[in-house]
């Protein structure tokens, strides 16, 4: 299983929140695409035959739906000049309300995309004002509408909760409101004030304050209890579907699986080597008008960091399968993680089933102190070795769009 990421970076837009790269124009998309078909050409140059099967595809951004059928049109040719496309892959193109249209979904379908993901955050004209996007709760409904009328029936909508002065009742109306328009797949990503944003910016100055932590816990037990009741299985931290429904390229990156990206500022990771392009799209641009490919930095993934990496992103998704763990590192998880099975008893954090380690719905409500602590056990299982190999949790966030950290901890759990 090997997925393909593109990297659309242009937004009309840059909500205040967002630490992606993108920037505020569109005239350049012409030159962009002529680089991003020359990086796809380089690239698959240099990569082994057995590396070209490919089981899904995601436009991300940036807002990948500012591209015009054509061009998504040219991206797919090149593609499919280099890649093998698995039968019945999973291809999503990330979309803003508000940049599509009857037309626009009609040939999106029509050029193979199966799946949109639908960036609405919320359902409240002044929390959208406040978030800096550029469409309306009508549009937002609007949008799915028109995705169910062109034949889609795979469709995601992202939210956003615990906004400053967000109410408790508003996120539940949120909520409701999307599960009502019968989407079958939601994700609901807490507020982070990610340093370098106008937002981070905007808290430093005192103009905003983070939620209520305990007001936080709340919106996020409220949203796990009411999207289990409606039909939705949690199946990561902010991410819920219906049975079969899952993101398979999301589910990709937990699962510590292959991929190859294009586009400014994507992150790959292919033959045991993950890379990432530069975050300019003038840099990015130049680098590829010179024959060169647009890569800034690169490192081999190996032994104990992939261990570290796959412990971190499997508890996160679906759990760690611990017969496979202790046959690729060595390590009994049950005897390593003894202390910890000790300290949280009773208190049905942690869920141990067919020889996988899964957090139940309490034990995503503090996920970023129980694979803290997770990791802390395999450092100490490890020795010093960890010192020099443990992985920027940071910029595991970074390289993933939907891993994301949750605000809730356990006081005891070393941070």
């Amino acid at each position: 299983m090997r997925g393909l990421y593109i990297h659309i970076p242009f937004c009309e837009k840059k909500c205040l929140y967002c630490d992606f790269y993108s920037i505020e124009t569109t005239h350049l998309m012409e030159s962009f695409l002529r680089s991003l078909v020359r990086e796809i050409d380089m690239r698959a140059a240099v990569l082994p035959d057995e590396d070209r099967t490919i089981s899904t595809l995601f436009f991300g951004g940036g807002t990948p739906s500012l591209m015009k059928p054509e061009h998504v049109e040219m991206i797919l040719a090149t593609l499919h000049k280099h890649f093998r496309f698995e039968q019945g892959s999973e291809w999503t193109m990330e979309c803003n309300p508000g940049t599509v249209s009857l037309e626009s979904l009609t040939a999106y379908r029509s050029l193979g995309i199966n799946r949109l993901s639908f960036g609405v955050q919320s359902f409240f004209d002044d929390d959208l004002a406040f978030l800096t996007r550029i469409h309306s709760p009508a549009q937002a409904r609007e949008a799915v509408e028109l995705a169910r009328a062109t034949g889609f029936d795979n469709i995601n909508i992202d939210l956003i909760f615990a906004l400053p002065d967000q109410t408790f009742d508003r996120w539940k109306t949120n909520v409701e409101t999307a599960v009502a328009l019968g989407t079958e797949h939601i994700s609901a990503y807490s507020l982070i004030f990610e340093e370098g944003t106008p937002l981070n910016a905007m808290k430093l100055r005192g103009e905003v304050h983070e939620a209520d932590e305990d007001l936080d816990a709340e919106m996020y037990e409220f949203t796990m209890n009411f999207l289990a009741a409606h039909g939705y299985r949690q199946y990561e931290v902010s991410n819920f579907a219906r049975m079969g429904r899952e993101c398979r390229h999301n589910l990709l990156y937990w699962q510590g699986r292959e991929y190859i990206s294009f586009g400014p500022s994507a992150h790959g990771y292919i033959g045991g080597t993950r890379y990432w392009n530069v975050r300019s799209l003038s840099r990015y641009m130049d680098e590829l008008d010179k024959g060169q490919l647009p890569v800034v930095n690169s490192e081999r993934i190996e032994g104990i960091t992939v261990m570290f990496e796959r412990a971190f992103l499997e508890l996160r998704s679906q759990g760690i399968d611990m017969a496979a763990f202790q046959r690729d590192f060595g390590i009994d998880l049950h005897t390593v993680l003894q202390p910890l099975y000790e300290r949280t008893a009773g208190e049905h954090l942690l869920l141990v089933e067919d020889n996988r380690l899964a957090l139940t719905p309490d034990g995503y409500r503090l996920c970023d102190a129980l694979t803290t602590e997770v990791i802390a056990l395999l450092e100490q299982a490890c020795g010093e070795q960890w010192q020099t190999a443990v992985p920027a949790t940071d910029r595991i966030v970074q390289e993933h769009h939907d891993v994301q950290p949750i605000s809730v901890s356990l006081p005891d759990i070393r941070q």
